[in-house]
């Protein structure tokens, strides 16, 4: 699979689980709190295959104006995976907090859906070319069934250490 459709695809599982997540009501805990698990999963799998393989092959390829996109995703990444996320991980499901937050994340995630959609990707497209994206997918779709692995095990981990 090429890197662009993968990422795309991605794109629209993580807009899926904002809309379950901002439908949900505040009697939903369960729910929200698996939803928000999920969440985390995908844009941090989302944002290390970007991040390893397509955003640095993309600055490279590229001049200014790539390099200036290049610095602004991984702001925007940045923002959601330090800031906005962890904030949204810590509010009580149940409170007023979750929706607004869930309402900030998804307005955030969006954007910058947009953004890399509807510039950073056909640029990239551009600079790289067919044949270095369909490598770039192989590599993606590879490192993504690590990272699930990964991720997965960590949150058993975590899971069984709150439990205990």
């Amino acid at each position: 699979m090429n890197a662009i459709d993968l990422l795309k695809a991605d794109h629209e599982t993580v807009k899926d689980i904002l809309s379950q997540l901002q439908e949900s009501t505040d009697r939903a805990v369960k729910g929200r709190t698996q939803l928000l698990q999920k969440l985390e999963m995908e844009v941090t799998i989302h944002t290390k295959l970007e991040e390893e393989i397509l955003y640095p092959a993309f600055k490279e390829a590229g001049g200014k104006e790539e390099a200036e996109m290049y610095y602004e995703a991984k702001e925007e990444h940045r923002t959601v995976d330090a800031l906005v996320l962890p904030d949204l991980k810590v509010t009580d499901p149940s409170a007023p907090e979750f929706t607004g937050r869930v309402k900030v994340v998804k307005e955030l995630l969006e954007h910058h859906i947009e953004e890399e959609e509807e510039e950073l990707f056909p640029q990239a497209q551009k600079v790289l070319g067919k044949a270095a994206l369909e490598e770039m997918g192989a590599q993606m779709e590879a490192r993504k069934a690590e990272l699930k692995k990964e991720i997965t095990a960590a949150m058993k981990l975590e899971s069984a250490n709150q439990a205990a």
